[in-house]
């Protein structure tokens, strides 16, 4: 477990604490649920379906995550994130989030921070991730934290930007 303190980015919030957990476990699938009924109704512009969101997570499965964090404030959880390595090098990004009444707190740069650490610890040179031209405060995230926009590097019917950072 670690803590990570706000760095004046938000005064609201002084610090998230990010641990390790299973995704498989109730905390983060509670939270994995509710990013995808967030990414679903955003996309559709209404409320996502338990179908919906069972066949987001059939589709794109977190049993071959190599780790998954989980990020709180005063011992509430409002976000996570987790990655796979996808080669020896090279780890991608997967399920970061952060809940609705908590952006812009510091709990993205919190959670990447996280994934950066454990995947170098592994052997990875670099992270990599897709998103979706309407999750706007996330590009902006990865932009500030040093991605940049690289050539698509899947068909995911759903990315619209690929993202890369050298770790």
């Amino acid at each position: 477990m670690s803590e990570w303190r706000n760095r004046g980015e938000n005064q609201a919030v002084t610090t998230w604490t990010v641990r390790a957990v299973d995704p498989e476990g109730t905390e983060a699938q509670t939270l994995i649920r509710t990013y995808l009924a967030d990414i679903i109704e955003r996309y559709y512009g209404r409320p996502a379906t338990a179908d919906e969101v069972a066949g987001a997570i059939a589709d794109d499965p977190t049993d071959d995550l190599s780790a998954f964090f989980v990020g709180s404030v005063d011992g509430r959880p409002l976000g996570c994130a987790g990655f796979r390595m996808v080669t020896g090098e090279t780890a991608e990004l997967k399920r970061l989030f952060v809940h609705s009444a908590a952006r812009g707190l510091g709990g993205g740069a919190a959670l990447l921070a996280a994934v950066e650490e454990a995947a170098v610890s592994i052997g990875a040179t670099t992270v990599r991730l897709d998103t979706r031209a309407d999750l706007v405060e996330a590009r902006r995230l990865y932009a500030r934290h040093g991605y940049r926009e690289v050539a698509p590097f899947n068909c995911d019917r759903y990315a619209d930007h690929w993202f890369q950072k050298r770790l």
